[in-house]
């Protein structure tokens, strides 16, 4: 691996890749988003089910989970489809994103429906977890909304929004949004999600090259907090419109 830090041509160290929120991208889904974090692609599709996991039922609640996949070319070599086993990194991003997706809601009564939301990774370039809560976020919204004009729910459970976003040190320099050759090369590698209200749900970070201190530490959340609200406008400005 290359030691030198490449500097960023395209945008400040404290901007965002371009990002963009497709809404109602899969026909057939209850909600859907194609979420776009620069060459990161993601489609997030929610599927609204009849009926919770054994151990919810009889309990007049529902549940909301999520499913993460990296199609094959995702990246810049084929990688092999986990048909039998996933993979500890993709056990993990699911786990995250589930997480991130319930914390829009602070209960789950609204009967017994579960809602699965699939991520799959069309393009890799780096924030591939971060992009799929931001896409997914959009698309449950939208699930929801349909279960009410469907007349499944009386109203939606939604409470909040959330989104998320990586940041990292690269030679000292903290940077928000990181592509896949500044990911590969960031002595400390972190990713970040947060509520509409401000609020964290998770905070992963990993000195991967070197250790940080507590100044690094403010630093990078309070860069990684200023893009989630970039995120979080567009994300209101994309619900907001007609569809």
């Amino acid at each position: 691996m290359p030691n030198e830090i490449p500097p960023r041509r395209d945008r400040a160290p404290s901007a965002l890749r371009p990002v963009v929120l497709e809404r109602s991208a899969v026909r057939n889904a209850e909600g859907s988003c194609l979420v776009s974090f620069g060459n990161t692609r993601v489609l997030c599709a929610v599927s609204v089910e009849d009926g919770v996991p054994g151990w919810r039922k009889g309990s007049a609640q529902g549940w909301l989970t999520a499913e993460y996949a990296m199609l094959p070319r995702a990246t810049n070599t084929r990688s092999s489809r986990e048909r039998s086993q996933l993979g500890g990194r993709t056990q993990e991003i699911q786990r995250l994103i589930g997480r991130s997706v319930r914390a829009m809601l602070d209960d789950f009564a609204f009967g017994e429906f579960t809602l699965r939301v699939d991520c799959d990774v069309l393009d890799a370039d780096g924030g591939t977890r971060t992009a799929s809560i931001t896409g997914a976020c959009v698309a449950v919204v939208d699930a929801f909304d349909w279960m009410v004009r469907s007349g499944r729910i009386a109203a939606t459970p939604v409470r909040r929004r959330v989104a998320a976003v990586s940041v990292g040190l690269l030679a000292g320099e903290p940077r928000l949004d990181l592509a896949y050759e500044e990911d590969v090369r960031a002595d400390v590698d972190m990713n970040v999600v947060m509520t509409s209200e401000g609020r964290f749900v998770e905070v992963q970070g990993t000195g991967e090259h070197a250790a940080f201190d507590r100044d690094e530490l403010d630093r990078l959340v309070t860069l990684a907090a200023a893009g989630i609200r970039e995120l979080d406008q567009l994300q209101v400005s994309t619900l907001a419109l007609q569809r």
